[in-house]
């Protein structure tokens, strides 16, 4: 297949500004051999590169990235690592096993990124402090009460919060109720990616900003660079919206951009308005509603915008009319800190399927692809980057299992229906956000 016309976004704003900058990796420049290429270094690439490297020591594994690190999702998320999923409406006994299954994926993803943190000392701001859940409005609010009963029923360890703790804890009295889910951790997103890719095994070979605009597949594949090729006997793509294996595989995932504002750093007097907890970070029980975040460093970070782009980031125009969005929500939730300014706008691309599923799947004998997380990709793309090494290497386990039983994507129509669709859908998933956007 051919992507010759496939324009790559390299803008570099995102969690990215916020750190110091990082040297990347040299891009390819001349012809390879391989027996293992994956192509994408997000967490589901350099998950799976890792992996790989573990299970096959003298082979080495050749991992692409179209762009630099950092500058696609894994870069421009809003670094919540979950380890227990939020499942719209009321609990459902019949959906025990799947709800176990995808929360043992989290899990895994979770426990993985820690092993790595802690053994190779990368600062990345990873606390485990638990994640918030918020209702400010009358649907949300009424998914909190089914939230709480579902995390009654599993048994997960929460906290039940009114109005009056939320604002003692946060400093805001935005929001009506909520539930803090203790188990799940906060990371500033770039500085996790940028730790993860600088210490990868000895037999793994990254290469930035080295896109693939084209695949002949075949027992050896021919992977076509820009100006070279590559030979690689099996293949995974952990590219998320950017599959290349379209004519492999039917349409399933459509790219959702969302948009977001980060504060300046706030004085200690600001941060003494705010509540008790030093850090933390809201998810909100609406599927339109914002994500808002105060950091490590002490900004507040705020994200509440989701439209369908033709899979692109924002342009500068699209970005400033966004930001009045971003200053509204901000100002509503903490109006004595109005005179704070956003210092970073930004904007990124989320893998997402119209029945909210992942996509884990052999398309051949030696070509694979695992992606489309819906906005949750840091456990679950570890996790899924794991298994699918595991996958390809022809390990029997109880992850491949488990990713291999996900629900599978519904298939989407060619553009211009898709186009339509995925414009409705984005436009949907904001009905009745009132208040929590």
């Amino acid at each position: 297949m051919s992507q010759d016309s496939f324009n790559f976004d390299h803008e570099t704003r995102g969690w990215v500004d916020l750190i110091p900058s990082r040297v990347p990796r040299p891009k390819l420049t001349s012809q390879v051999d391989t027996k293992w290429l994956v192509i994408g270094a997000g967490f589901t690439g350099l998950s799976c590169s890792r992996r790989l490297a573990e299970l096959n020591p003298n082979e080495k594994i050749v991992l692409l990235e179209a762009r630099k690190v950092g500058q696609s999702a894994s870069g421009r998320n809003s670094g919540y690592a979950v380890a227990h999923s939020h499942f719209s409406g009321g609990y459902q006994k019949d959906q025990l096993r799947q709800y176990e299954r995808v929360d043992r994926i989290n899990q895994t993803g979770l426990d993985s990124l820690k092993s790595i943190i802690d053994k190779n000392h990368i600062n990345c701001d990873f606390k485990e402090s638990g994640i918030y859940h918020m209702a400010a409005d009358k649907n949300s609010s009424e998914e909190c009460d089914y939230f709480v009963d579902y995390l009654k029923k599993r048994q997960i360890e929460h906290v039940p919060l009114s109005q009056d703790q939320i604002n003692l804890e946060l400093g805001t009295s935005w929001y009506r109720k909520g539930v803090k889910v203790k188990n799940g951790a906060l990371v500033q997103p770039a500085k996790l990616v940028f730790g993860l890719a600088d210490n990868l095994p000895s037999n793994v070979e990254l290469y930035e900003n080295s896109p693939v605009l084209g695949m002949e597949y075949g027992k050896i594949n021919t992977i076509r660079l820009p100006n070279l090729t590559i030979k690689a006997k099996n293949v995974i793509m952990a590219c998320n919206y950017e599959s290349l294996a379209k004519d492999q595989q039917k349409q399933r995932v459509v790219g959702v951009t969302l948009s977001g504002s980060i504060t300046r750093v706030l004085t200690q007097d600001e941060v003494n308005i705010l509540g008790s907890e030093s850090s933390w970070g809201v998810l909100s029980l609406h599927s339109g509603g914002a994500t808002v975040r105060l950091t490590e460093d002490k900004r507040i970070s705020i994200r509440n915008t989701a439209e369908y782009n033709s899979h692109r980031l924002l342009n500068d125009q699209q970005l400033k009319r966004r930001q009045k969005i971003h200053r509204q929500a901000f100002d509503n939730r903490f109006p004595e800190l109005s005179h704070v300014s956003f210092e970073h706008l930004y904007s990124g691309v989320e893998g997402v399927t119209a029945n909210k599923t992942n996509i884990f799947k052999k398309l051949s004998n030696n070509l694979y692809f695992s992606g489309c997380y819906n906005g949750s990709g840091i456990t679950k793309g570890t996790a899924f980057g794991l298994g699918v090494a595991d996958y390809a290497c022809g390990n029997d386990s109880k992850l491949v299992s488990d990713c291999l039983s996900i629900q599978k994507a519904r298939w989407l129509p060619p553009s211009p229906l898709l186009d339509l669709g995925a414009w409705y859908v984005t436009r949907q998933r904001f009905k009745g956000v009132g208040k929590d956007r």
